[in-house]
C-alpha cells in the first residue's frame, strides 16, 4: 500500500464533517488487492463522521478494487463510479454507502465547478 492510501485514510475523520450528509450509515469493507495479497480497511460512517481501521468484519457492503488503482482514486486520476461500472473493481451490498464513501476522492485535476465557469462567461458577456 502506498504513502498516499495511508495518508487519505487517516485524513477520512477529519474531513468527514464536510463530506458525508445524513444518507450514509453503516459499514463499508474495502479490499484492496496487490499481485496475491489483500489489505482490508473497515470504514464505519454516520452522518459527519467516519471511523477507519486495518481490520475484516461485519460490514453493510463490501467493494474490492486492486491498490493501483486505488491510488489513482486517491490522486484524482480515476472514478470510482466509472471503475464500477467498467468493472475494474467490484461491488456489493449497500450502495449508499460506496455512493458517500466516494466523495472523499478528490476530482480529477483541472476539474472547476461548472457555476464557476457560468459566472465568468456571463462576466466576459457584460
Amino acid at each position: 500500500m502506498t504513502e498516499a492510501t495511508e495518508r487519505f485514510f487517516e485524513s477520512l475523520p477529519t474531513r468527514a464533517p464536510a463530506v458525508l450528509g445524513g444518507l450514509a450509515v453503516g459499514t463499508l469493507q474495502i479490499d484492496l488487492g496487490t499481485d496475491h495479497q489483500t489489505e482490508h480497511w473497515l470504514v464505519r460512517m454516520r452522518p459527519g463522521a467516519v471511523q477507519s481501521s486495518r481490520e475484516r468484519g461485519p460490514a453493510d457492503a463490501i467493494w474490492y478494487s486492486s491498490s493501483a488503482l486505488f491510488d489513482r482514486l486517491v490522486s484524482g486520476e480515476a472514478q470510482a463510479l466509472a471503475a464500477v461500472l467498467r468493472n475494474e473493481s467490484t461491488f456489493s451490498g449497500d450502495v449508499v454507502l460506496f455512493l458517500a464513501f466516494r466523495r472523499f476522492f478528490p476530482d480529477p485535476p483541472g476539474t472547476r465547478d461548472p457555476r464557476e465557469v457560468a459566472r465568468e462567461a456571463v462576466g466576459r458577456r457584460a
